[in-house]
């Protein structure tokens, strides 16, 4: 029979022989094959980690702290350098939380617009340009909760008849023939033309084909319905507008509000830009549009809305890097734009461009490329203020850990000194959470996936009310420098 001190000396040989080889273990592992390496942590990086863990951690703690009632003018509204930097004094933690512009009129058009609201109700817009970070309305969901709580406006916005990932907000089911065809990560081969509209791609009940006087009629249906999750600004819209164009034919349209047929009446045939618009609001959500037609428009949008505040559009496209807006007509974008008054756009993309991207060449063509993009939308929208959402921390594994991909952040630093350089405001996403190797602490916290790349839904919205503080907060200082 073993006795304790036995045990424990055990213990104590089996840890001295681990500390020994974390020091003593070659850093690049021993290569056993082609298919097989050995590593084994060092005793600096266990150190390190534990250092970095502590760090992002008291970082989640301080954003716990945030107050979710931000109001205008409020001093307390807003959190500021020191209520966020709740750390102790030999802490190394740098909490990056505002919106940095080297032009300090880069958000003053969307500011301006906010203020008229005031004396002049009508609908202005802001559009949520990103990747699949937000898919399912992720952070737009709270910027539109917090921006119509404050300035007025109801309704989800824009929605595509065909969306690439499901919404809390809006259940859409679609009848027979419905297709999808994008331009966000490369053009549709089978789309004759470049006309994709605001959502930069569209949807259709029928393929390209030619149309004739022998051609069979098609008829299919989509039927779209606002659920109580996006809160009752989002179930207070009073208006439905198709936006629609680019059929050979007219096409028969009836019009559903709940179990009512409110209208029917065709759709024409033609033209790129073109809007059917419906009034709502007899207390029903549930809403269905039903087409028969020779040949099917191509459908860009539905928007749920009404017709005075602020409307902010989830514009959620899986896989893109935001190189895609010089493949939209541009004549086309600037009537969308024009049209629906868009006063800020929103860019939260870089996290699909950077796995690809192997050395700093590549960082700098992608910030490139991404300069031309802002470049076309300003031309399209020059009344707009424009804000980039740099990428979030992501991680690769190497070894036994995960660790930040290798070139991101020289991506974030070009991204920035592109975005900074066009008259832009930068959002920091990536120090926001707390900087290099940060994600795998907001993974084990349960704010991030487990791909080590999303947000969850907690992390998403932590990153929405950091975000939504740093735009009240310019727009308080915006306030104070005009009296």
């Amino acid at each position: 029979m073993h006795k304790p001190q036995q045990s424990l000396i055990f213990v104590i040989l089996i840890f001295l022989v681990l500390g020994l080889l974390s020091f003593t273990f070659p850093k690049d592992g021993i290569i056993i094959s082609s298919s097989l390496k050995l590593e084994f942590p060092s005793f600096n990086t266990l150190f390190e980690e534990k250092t970095k863990e502590k760090e992002v951690s008291k970082i989640i703690s301080s954003l716990n702290e945030i107050d979710t009632t931000f109001a205008i003018n409020d001093t307390l509204a807003a959190p500021t350098a020191t209520t966020l930097n709740k750390t102790e004094k030999d802490s190394t933690v740098k909490l990056i939380t505002s919106i940095q512009t080297t032009n300090k009129s880069a958000l003053h058009n969307f500011f301006n617009a906010l203020t008229e609201l005031k004396t002049n109700p009508k609908a202005i817009r802001v559009l949520h340009y990103g990747d699949s970070q937000i898919e399912g309305d992720r952070i737009t969901d709270y910027l539109r909760l917090k921006l119509q709580g404050q300035f007025g406006g109801h309704g989800p916005g824009l929605i595509s008849l065909m969306p690439i990932a499901p919404s809390v907000i809006n259940k859409i089911n679609i009848g027979p023939g419905w297709d999808r065809y994008n331009v966000f990560t490369s053009k549709d081969k089978r789309v004759p033309h470049s006309n994709y509209g605001v959502l930069a791609s569209f949807n259709r009940f029928s393929n390209y084909k030619k149309v004739n006087d022998s051609s069979s009629l098609v008829t299919s249906s989509i039927t779209i319905t606002t659920t109580k999750l996006g809160g009752s600004n989002a179930l207070a819209y009073k208006k439905l507008k198709l936006f629609y164009g680019g059929a050979q034919t007219k096409t028969w349209c009836e019009f559903y509000d709940g179990p009512a047929l409110i209208a029917a009446d065709s759709l024409d045939e033609g033209g790129s830009f073109r809007i059917k618009e419906y009034n709502v609001g007899n207390g029903s959500n549930t809403h269905q549009l039903k087409f028969t037609g020779k040949d099917s428009p191509d459908f860009y949008a539905v928007s749920l809305e009404s017709e005075t505040g602020v409307l902010v559009d989830n514009i959620a496209l899986r896989g893109s890097s935001g190189t895609f807006f010089h493949q939209i007509n541009n004549g086309q974008l600037k009537q969308f734009y024009d049209y629906l008054n868009v006063k800020l756009i929103i860019l939260q993309f870089g996290g699909n461009a950077t796995p690809s991207i192997k050395d700093e060449k590549m960082s700098a063509n992608y910030a490139s490329y991404l300069r031309s993009q802002i470049s076309i939308i300003k031309k399209a929208a020059p009344n707009a203020s424009i804000l980039f959402i740099g990428p979030a921390d992501m991680s690769v594994k190497n070894g036994t850990e995960y660790e930040t991909y290798p070139l991101l952040e020289t991506t974030r630093n070009e991204i920035k000194r592109v975005v900074l350089e066009s008259g832009c405001a930068f959002f920091d996403m990536y120090d926001c959470m707390g900087g290099k190797n940060s994600m795998p602490v907001w993974v084990d916290q349960k704010l991030a996936a487990t791909d080590y790349i999303h947000f969850s839904p907690q992390g998403a919205r932590k990153m929405a009310t950091l975000l939504y503080s740093a735009l009240i907060n310019d727009y308080n200082s915006y306030l104070k420098s005009k009296k």
